[in-house]
């Protein structure tokens, strides 16, 4: 494998909530700030290069919310049509950045940034090209994508993003983090509470 390969982040955070209510989630409160600066600060700290964030033009106010962390905001028009609109738009973003991105979710505060230096060590090491964080044995997020999968990425429709392009990597691997926060995801006020506990 070639030496010391370069890693963009992607947070996407252009979801529209519809399971959490008539709030966005990405701006409900978590530990005295909006939802969405963990994820993005969890990016931002990472030992990666570019990172950006994708956001919907609905809520211009996720943008704002992301003022000061550090990342690039991409505004996806097509938002309303599916996760992969954004995987898309990251892809286009990441692909004259660096060799390979790392996709995290807007609505996953807990992940530490060391987990995505694991992620980054792990692929800089030849252990695949389509890596997931993993966690007690089972797969969560982020996920890294070398650029050979690019294309693929951006072909995905609907709202599934990036997973069947990860299943259908012959060398995709979960790396273990021991980290729980790959697999705490908010999607309902009831995780919110649980997480603010």
């Amino acid at each position: 494998m070639r030496g010391d390969p370069t890693v963009a982040g992607v947070l996407l955070a252009a979801g529209d909530s519809h399971r959490f209510g008539e709030r966005d989630k990405l701006l409900a409160t978590l530990d005295g700030e909006p939802l969405v600066r963990h994820p993005a600060r969890t990016l931002v700290e990472a030992d990666i290069g570019s990172t950006a964030a994708v956001v919907g033009p609905e809520s211009p106010a996720v943008a704002d919310a992301l003022a000061g962390v550090g990342l690039a905001v991409v505004e996806n028009p097509d938002a309303a049509a599916g996760q992969a609109t954004s995987v898309r738009c990251g892809v286009r973003w990441a692909r004259d950045r660096a060799d390979a991105v790392v996709f995290a979710l807007g609505d996953m505060p807990r992940v530490d940034p060391g987990t995505v230096d694991r992620l980054v060590a792990a692929y800089r090491a030849g252990r695949g090209s389509a890596l997931a964080a993993g966690y007690d044995g089972q797969r969560g997020n982020p996920v890294l994508f070398d650029g050979r999968h690019f294309d693929a990425l951006a072909a995905v429709e609907g709202d599934r993003g990036g997973r069947a392009v990860f299943e259908g990597a012959d060398d995709a691997a979960v790396v273990e983090t021991g980290d729980p926060g790959v697999r705490t995801d908010v999607d309902t006020p009831a995780d919110l509470a649980a997480l603010r506990e």
